[in-house]
Formats: C-alpha cells, structure tokens, sequence
C-alpha cells in the first residue's frame, strides 16, 4: 500500500478583527492547520492575542481604531453608514501596519474574516490566494437586487454616503484593485461558510463552487472551563445576549420574573460587562447571574436557550439540539431568528414583545413539543455531515499551490 502523500508544511496568515462573534468561529480551524504543521500566523489586535496563541497560531498585533467588545454598543451608532464606516476606516489605518508587520515574511496563503478589508489588499500585493471565512450568512443570487439595494437606497443618495464610497474605491484603487468596494466586500472568490447550510438563507441560490457549508467548528472548549447541572434540575435555561448587546437590564429583569422559583427550573443567566446582579434586584435561588459563561458547555446540558440568535449562539443551539427563544438585538440576528423560527425550532420573540409571560410561554411550549426534539436532532445529524472543522482544514489545503 502507498503511503499517502505528506502535506507541505506552509505559512498560512489569518486576518480578523477583535470582535468574539468574529475571531471565536475560526480558532477551531486555525488550532487544527497548526496541529496539521502549518506555520499559522494570526493578525489581531492586542485584546485577542491569548486566545489566538492557545490555538498554536503566531499572532501578529496592530492597533485597531474599532470599538472594543467591552465597549457600550451605542459606540457602534444607530444607522447603516455608522456601522460600516469604522471598518473602512480601520482597515485604512490598519493596512501600513500589516504591510510592516509581514515584510519578508509573506504568507503562502491568506484566511481573513468577512470584516477584515486589509487583508484582501495585502492577498492582492503578495499574489496569493485568498479565502474568506465567513462566520455568518452569505450573499446568494439575486441577494443585491433583493436586499443590498433596498438596503442602501437611501444611504447612496446622501452626501455621506457618496464620500463613503469615493474613499473606499479610492483606497482601493490605490493598492491597484479596481473592483467596486461592494463586490470586494460581499463576494469573495472563495469562501468557507462557518455555519450550517440550515442557516443560510436562500441556500438553494448559493453558488457552492465559491461558498463551501462546513457547519460548525467548535471544538470541546475545555479552556472555558465546564459546568454541572444541579442535581436537582429538571429543566435547565441559558439566556444570553452574546458579547456586545447586553446593556439591557429591563431584558434580564424580565427573565427573572419569568422563571424565577418556577419550580422544577434552573437558570444560567449571563448579562455581560454592563448589567451587574445587583442592577436585577432580589434575585431567586435558582438563577444564577454571571457576566460570562461557558455557553457551550451550559448548552450540551440546557433543556432551552433564550439567545440574541446571533450566528455563534444559533448554531451552538443547533449542534447541541436546543431549543431557543430568539430575541434578536442587531445586524443579522434578525434573520438568524427568522429563519429558526422557520426551521421549526425556535419561536422569534422581538425586544419589545419579550415580557415574562411572554418568555416562559415560548419556553415552556417548545421544551414540552416532540417535533421540535424531532426537528433538532434531524438538524443536529445535517451538521454532523458537514464536516465542521477537519473539512474546513481540507479545504483550505486544497487551495494551496503544490509548488
């Protein structure tokens, strides 16, 4: 029997920003291209350099202009054109650093997350490939007619609008890209999608020759320590807000009300770096309050899952077969929690509906329905196939020159 051939040991460089919801979907990957024997380089500012170092990966620092997780999310504004300018102007500042920081010492191969724009750029200079990976949603055909248009109808027409993209297609232009800054934005050439297919909308309009569904790549996540379910738990809840949109007290009291001393029920609660215990009130024995939690860990133990159904926490709640109340807070959580609801596995509660009554009667009709257990471990088994992290790994080494 032939032995296989070995693989070529490479420098891969991964570029994200420090953002969890962005760096967490693909330390996974990068842990297993550095087991694989690659020399994994990871460009990230400063807050995020442990996390990366765990996964075997060199990180790389620069400084980011972007606000941090542990900023109040009213750092990030309230319109279209507050969310995207930052990452314009970031990658703008961030590029000369990246440019310094991989002189004589460029990669055989570039991952960078959907937001990092530099790295793309700096793909283009090196003339290596480039693979997005995207830890949410993709675009699919008919996506900038249906929503990117619609989107920015009204944002184009204003004067700040138009300077956006003067400056983009000029700094583009100056590292020799003449492509317009929303297709270099939105559709890459290759692209690894770090979510399930389930949650990909439209998916049967998805061209699978550039975006690859590897589903989730989670790992076991022993770094984040575990969690043990009270022995005298019948039901266990998490409710979680992800990492940037957890300043909502009003939100947290209503969960307490919800399930507090409901017999029978233990609740995980995490409300993050601006909610403290004490902003709760008297807060019942069965619910413990933290402002962090091993979410995964609490998950493969939960009977249910009140989440922001960002695209981390929604696919953690399938991979794990819970159900889940989704009250979506921003960006694309809104139709994470469409399309669950659609799925049959959770139910989409807005922010203004979800008062207690309004919680424990979704929570309790889910955990206490058979085809939404159906439902999840269908979805559940779907996910398994996709091939998670050692698929995604595969991919990318088939994108290597074999020079």
């Amino acid at each position: 029997m032939m032995n296989p051939k070995p693989r070529r040991r490479a420098h891969i460089a991964m570029f994200s920003i420090a953002a969890h919801g962005h760096v967490n979907p693909s330390l996974e990957v990068i842990r297993e291209l550095a087991a694989r024997g690659h020399r994994v380089t990871y460009a990230i500012p400063h807050l995020f350099e442990e996390k990366v170092a765990e996964t075997g990966a060199e990180p790389v620092l620069y400084r980011t202009t972007l606000p941090s997780p542990d900023d109040d999310p009213s750092a990030w504004g309230t319109t279209l054109l507050d969310n995207v300018e930052p990452f314009l102007d970031d990658a703008i500042q961030a590029l000369p650093q990246l440019i310094t920081a991989y002189q004589d010492d460029e990669p055989d191969l570039v991952l960078h997350d959907i937001t990092s724009y530099p790295a793309r750029v700096l793909a283009h200079r090196w003339g290596v490939p480039a693979i997005s990976l995207s830890p949410n949603l993709v675009a699919w055909e008919g996506y900038e007619e249906e929503v990117a248009e619609p989107m920015w109808a009204e944002p184009k027409e204003t004067e700040r609008g138009r300077a956006y993209y003067e400056k983009f297609t000029h700094w583009l232009a100056e590292n020799g890209i003449t492509q317009h800054p929303d297709p270099f934005v939105g559709r890459p050439a290759r692209s690894i999608v770090l979510i399930p297919k389930a949650l990909q909308p439209n998916a049967g309009r998805v061209d699978e020759k550039v975006h690859s569904f590897v589903g989730a790549c989670q790992g076991d996540r022993a770094t984040q320590g575990n969690w043990e379910r009270p022995a005298d738990a019948e039901r266990v809840l998490l409710v979680s807000l992800g990492s940037s949109f957890t300043k909502q007290s009003a939100f947290y009291g209503e969960c307490v009300k919800a399930f507090g001393d409901l017999p029978g029920w233990h609740v995980a609660l995490q409300v993050g770096k601006h909610v403290t215990a004490d902003d709760l009130g008297k807060v019942p024995a069965n619910i413990e309050v933290h402002s962090w939690v091993p979410q995964l860990a609490i998950l493969r133990k939960a009977d249910a899952f009140i989440t922001h159904a960002g695209a981390g926490g929604s696919q953690e709640g399938l991979a794990t077969a819970t159900p889940m109340v989704a009250v979506p807070q921003a960006v694309d959580q809104f139709g994470n929690a469409d399309m669950l609801q659609e799925l049959g596995v959770a139910r989409h509660v807005p922010m203004d509906e979800a008062d207690a009554a309004t919680l424990r009667a979704a929570v309790l009709a889910l955990v206490d329905d058979p085809d939404v257990r159906c439902r999840l471990a269908s979805i559940q088994r779907e996910m398994a196939a996709e091939g998670g992290t050692h698929r995604a790994a595969d991919l990318i080494e088939a994108e290597l020159s074999v020079g």
